[in-house]
């Protein structure tokens, strides 16, 4: 799957970029940077046969990639032209995404749920309160307490004090 995801980037990036950089990232998929338009492509397995999760982002200052605005699953045995034209459309949203007039800081906002930004939360569920500690945590907690209370118990139990 590999080998064919990497033909297909190859392809795609020399039909979207003059400039382009094609690497393998760390889940077995492959990645185009465009650095002189800032934006990347990721094209990675799905798990069905010629299958592919295309995604698309911007690259931040300093060379960071931000998380990725768009995303859709492709045929890859489709011709590349229409990948390229899925990849413009994909494109298209960051950029429009990207060119947005900046809202207010993060402090003005309204809270969120981290990690997506605007996701709401689903109807019917009470929102998530601050962490607690678990059940499994408790659980080791009192296995701690119990060994130390039958030491405590072998050492002064016997000895009559």
């Amino acid at each position: 799957m590999y080998v064919q995801l990497r033909e297909t980037a190859d392809e795609l990036a020399r039909v979207l970029w003059r400039e382009h950089t094609v690497y393998r990232e760390r889940g077995g998929g492959v990645v185009i940077r465009g650095e002189h338009v800032r934006r990347w492509i990721s094209l990675a397995p799905t798990g069905g046969k010629d299958r592919a999760l295309l995604r698309a982002g911007r690259i931040l200052d300093g060379g960071t990639t931000a998380p990725a605005r768009s995303e859709i699953v492709v045929d890859l045995t489709s011709g590349t032209a229409e990948l390229a034209t899925i990849c413009r459309r994909l494109l298209a949203d960051v950029a429009a995404g990207a060119d947005a007039a900046p809202g207010p800081s993060r402090a003005g906002r309204p809270k969120e749920k981290a990690g997506r930004p605007g996701k709401q939360a689903k109807p019917g569920r009470r929102p998530r309160r601050s962490r607690h500690t678990s059940p499994g945590s408790w659980f080791v907690l009192l296995c701690v307490a119990a060994v130390l209370g039958a030491w405590l118990y072998s050492l002064f139990g016997r000895a009559g004090y």
